[in-house]
């Protein structure tokens, strides 16, 4: 029988798939990083959320809405790569800050200061470009506040550290409200996390006489937040994939925020020597029962977990058989009792058991970012304020 009170109670309205997402594990992990870094975080929603919706995360992180005022202990601000997250988050009543850590084309900075966008900014030009558009709006800055992006190895944006003395002119005539830069590789080596360090600390020295008292300066990523023991250094700290339990959550306690659910829509007995699913890439040793679930690749559920991934009903563990079809999965139900309509854990928690994101994307062969972001493709999300810890036994 199916574990109250996981899954929905109108039955009829997700009699597929979906994808249950706890809101307060959201906020938990924020939490939990927040005191971790020590500083007030600039929490990433890019990518809808990392997939699972950056509306319903901003709302719970406690950003100030239309219907909502700021809450205590809210980020600083929330962090997006395109302006339509942005003008989604805008449209939705958010009045919180914005910032685009991703550069934008020239052409693309009006409708930045239309949204009230903090752009990151590295090109002398663009600067000047910025502070033409004017403040924000009557008591504001007369230059809308803009970030810094300083490449201090990613080779992906920002001005070289060691080429930054070229904006000093460009800073003094439109001095940003922050400075930041990126790790490559923070959680995998310390190392390659301090050379950046020094090298964003250079660019600082260098950048002195044009940067105001106050300048805001951060860099630590979810992996720069978990490789110090002393928290971050600057004024922010960034987190992303840690903010959903992609990953380090079992190094930092973190709360599994993205569960996705599938239905049992078909059950058959098959007889040894029978193969499953396309391809016939599976054949029975032995007779076994295989349930089909109503989710497939097309639900971001992906392929590469064919006959490797494995599911959770009522509680135990049920492995894939055979390919992971677009709209469909056949898994061996032979150990656990199981019937018509009982509900599927792909992705979360079922009992005492659980199957975290940096697990099945293992499984996948894929990282915990590819697999988040693509798990509502097709599935609708549903929205919990908390879900329980643990779940009762079956009776």
């Amino acid at each position: 029988m199916a574990l109250s009170p996981i899954y929905p109670t109108r039955q009829s309205d997700f009699a597929r798939a979906w994808l249950d997402v706890d809101l307060g594990a959201v906020r938990h992990n924020a939490a939990v990083l927040r005191a971790r870094a020590g500083v007030p975080l600039l929490a990433m929603v890019k990518a809808n959320g990392y997939g699972v919706g950056a509306v319903a995360v901003t709302r719970a992180l406690g950003l100030p809405f239309d219907d909502q005022d700021a809450m205590p202990g809210a980020p600083w601000a929330v962090g997006i790569a395109t302006l339509d997250e942005a003008e989604s988050l805008r449209e939705s009543g958010c009045r919180g800050r914005i910032v685009c850590l991703q550069p934008l084309l020239a052409q693309e900075l009006p409708r930045a200061h239309a949204l009230e966008v903090r752009p990151a900014l590295h090109r002398a030009h663009d600067i000047a470009h910025w502070a033409t558009l004017g403040a924000f709006g009557p008591g504001h800055p007369p230059v809308a506040p803009w970030h810094l992006s300083i490449d201090t190895g990613m080779a992906r944006a920002g001005i070289r550290w060691d080429q930054v003395v070229t904006l000093v002119d460009a800073l003094r005539a439109a001095p940003p409200e922050g400075v930041f830069t990126h790790f490559h590789s923070a959680d995998e080596s310390v190392a390659s996390r301090d050379v950046q360090d020094i090298r964003f600390a250079d660019a600082l020295r260098a950048l002195a006489p044009a940067l105001p008292d106050g300048t805001m300066r951060h860099s630590d990523n979810s992996g720069g937040i978990v490789s110090r023991e002393a928290g971050s250094p600057g004024h922010l700290a960034r987190p992303g994939i840690a903010l959903y339990a992609g990953l380090f959550a079992q190094e930092l306690g973190l709360r599994q925020v993205a569960q996705l659910r599938a239905r049992v829509i078909d059950l058959r007995d098959v007889h040894p020597g029978e193969t499953v699913s396309y391809g016939a890439t599976w054949t029975a040793a032995a007779p076994c029962r295989v349930a089909t679930l109503a989710s497939g690749y097309a639900d971001g559920y992906r392929r590469h977990l064919s006959n490797a991934g494995v599911v959770l009903i009522n509680g135990t563990r049920c492995p894939v058989l055979g390919r992971v079809t677009m709209d469909m999965i056949m898994v061996d139900v032979t150990a656990v009792s199981c019937e018509m309509g009982d509900v599927a854990t792909l992705l979360g928690s079922d009992g005492r058991d659980e199957l975290p994101v940096e697990m099945v994307a293992g499984l996948a062969g894929v990282s915990p970012y590819e697999l988040l972001t693509g798990l509502t493709q097709r599935v609708p999300a549903v929205y919990h304020d908390a879900l329980p810890l643990s779940f009762p036994s079956p009776q």
